[in-house]
């Protein structure tokens, strides 16, 4: 049998995810964030990551990750990159270019990401077993939805009135210029690595 113990920094998704899995007594969340909280060292067999890690320093983030893990835990981070042409190289995409305009006018994020970091640097902080895997997934939005979908980056979590509705209306406006549809090809990453 296994527990599952979440940390969440948004206290209303941390009560939609209480609520959504209260019958589930192996799982347990907190509104708190992963650099401040006190976990106990060695009492996790896996520290798993969907997207927030890459917001932490390096420095703060690799070493309490190591520290909590058990003795042959595993610790796993995703990252992914979306992109709106198959393979990449989407700056000659007029969609692409409509949406960057967008981006230019009204993205103005009251919280810039400053973090840089390095996925490779685990085995520096002493993981092993370093390893990467890639799969790719194609998602089809309408306007509304894409709009849902970006307004739960982190980034564009903090974006501030009078920029936040014109950017948001902004990308719906192009998305329904181009028939209401946006298409991503996402390649997703996943980061392992092993605790000896």
């Amino acid at each position: 049998r296994c527990s599952y113990f979440a940390i969440e920094l948004g206290e209303n998704f941390t009560n939609f995810m209480t609520n959504k899995f209260k019958h589930y007594k192996n799982f347990h969340i907190t509104n708190a964030d992963f650099e401040t909280y006190n976990f106990i060292s060695n009492s996790f067999d896996l520290v798993y990551s969907a997207a927030a890690f890459q917001w932490i320093p390096e420095k703060v983030g690799y070493p309490k990750a190591y520290d909590i893990l058990k003795s042959n835990g595993t610790f796993a981070m995703f990252m992914m990159r979306p992109d709106i042409q198959p393979g990449g190289g989407y700056t000659d995409e007029p969609l692409y270019t409509k949406i960057q305009e967008v981006y230019s006018a009204f993205f103005h994020p009251e919280t810039k990401y400053k973090c840089n970091l390095d996925y490779d640097a685990r085995g520096k902080y002493g993981f092993v077993n370093l390893e990467c895997r890639e799969y790719r997934k194609t998602r089809e939005y309408s306007a509304d939805d894409y709009v849902s979908l970006i307004s739960t980056h982190s980034d564009h979590i903090t974006l501030k009135e009078p920029y936040k509705t014109k950017f948001y209306e902004g990308i719906k406006e192009v998305i329904r210029n181009f028939g209401n549809k946006i298409t991503l090809y996402d390649k997703i990453t996943m980061y392992l690595a092993r605790k000896p």
